[in-house]
């Protein structure tokens, strides 16, 4: 685990292994929380953003996809989306039999078998990353902000410039992104 300043503990690489190794992909719910996970790890959305995602702001561009953000102050962002989300979203995508205007996230039964009409919240997608990741035998100290946190120290790790990821992660303000 690497903490991010005193701020959002964000996962180290193999712990983001482990942690995508614990879906058993036979499951449409499992699909669903490993494609919730995505978008906030690749893309580096706010989970308000990524739950409140339709189906239809999954856009096939041909050789491109990309996702379409609704981000707080009325923000909607298009940003490229990567191929391991892609082939997330696809095999998500590929069970769920979602309407394009439909949630791209529901929230499902107590049972976790049937979609229901209603999208996740993010007291959902937290209790769904709590759990995900006591099953993946990662302590559950980390939240749904900590897989954006990961997202940007794995992105400036691997070279990516600071002003690149204050974007990418939709930040007012450079210093909130070195946090």
């Amino acid at each position: 685990m690497r903490v991010k300043g005193d701020k959002t503990p964000a996962l180290d690489a193999e712990q983001m292994r482990l942690h995508f190794a614990s879906f058993d992909l036979t499951r449409p719910i499992d699909l669903r929380d490993r494609a919730l996970i995505a978008i906030m790890a690749y893309s580096l959305a706010r989970v308000s953003a990524a739950v409140a995602m339709r189906a239809e702001d999954f856009i096939d561009l041909g050789r491109t996809q990309m996702i379409r953000l609704h981000e707080k102050g009325g923000v909607q962002r298009d940003i490229p989306a990567h191929p391991r989300l892609v082939e997330c979203l696809d095999a998500w995508l590929a069970v769920a039999a979602l309407r394009p205007s439909g949630w791209l996230f529901p929230a499902f039964d107590a049972r976790g078998t049937v979609p229901s009409s209603r999208p996740m919240t993010r007291g959902d997608a937290l209790r769904m990353v709590k759990r995900r990741l006591l099953r993946a035998g990662i302590p559950p100290v980390f939240s749904n902000h900590s897989f954006r946190a990961t997202g940007i120290t794995e992105f400036l790790a691997n070279g990516g410039s600071l002003e690149v990821a204050q974007q990418l992660a939709n930040h007012a303000d450079s210093r909130t992104t070195k946090l």
